[in-house]
């Protein structure tokens, strides 16, 4: 679960570059099915990818 600080306006534009979270990085041992699975639900709640034309590699 990630939680966003109350004391956080909420009217302020998201940009990247500001102080706190701006990505999430996942280690997967299992099978490719479980990071699809991953980026399908993200999609879901309205999460999209930083660099989707490179999925699954997206940071190296």
């Amino acid at each position: 679960m990630i939680e966003r600080s109350p004391a956080l306006r909420p009217d302020t534009a998201h940009d990247r570059t500001r102080p706190g979270l701006n990505h999430l990085a996942f280690h997967v041992s299992g099978s490719r099915a479980e990071p699809d699975a991953l980026v399908e639900a993200a999609a879901e709640h309205g999460w999209t990818a930083m660099f989707a034309d490179r999925y699954p590699h997206e940071g190296g």
